[in-house]
């Protein structure tokens, strides 16, 4: 059972394909946010991954994040998630990136537990 305060933290290297050239979101060669949603979508799944039996998963459904300060090829990132609240399905967690002292962002992420087979049958 999720319960509040799980956390999890995954640490990253900024590389070349994790730039904002690389993934399209801008011209300039530093850690993109589309990349850090999935950092952060990472390491909540990693919160939670405990707790999922071989059924179940999660997948997610909001995110708001501020990202605010830039990170180049070669920073190591840690992306960081606490479950603050439950409602049903749903799980709210806490996310932040960090280099070194740095908040390089920070906002909320929900993501609501599923049946695997039915989730995917779902596709089609």
């Amino acid at each position: 059972m999720v319960e509040i305060g799980q956390h999890a933290a995954i640490q990253a290297v900024v590389g070349d394909e994790d730039t904002a050239v690389a993934l399209g979101s801008g011209d300039v060669p530093v850690l993109a946010t589309p990349r850090v949603v999935a950092l952060v979508e990472a390491a909540a799944v990693a919160a939670i991954s405990d707790e999922m039996d071989e059924a179940s998963t999660s997948v997610g459904t909001e995110i708001d994040l501020r990202h605010i300060a830039p990170s180049p090829v070669g920073a190591v990132v840690v992306a960081s998630a606490t479950v603050v609240g439950m409602e049903g399905r749903s799980v709210r967690f806490r996310v932040e990136v960090r280099q070194d002292d740095t908040v390089v962002a920070s906002g909320t992420h929900t993501r609501v537990v599923v049946d695997r087979r039915r989730f995917v049958d779902r596709l089609g």
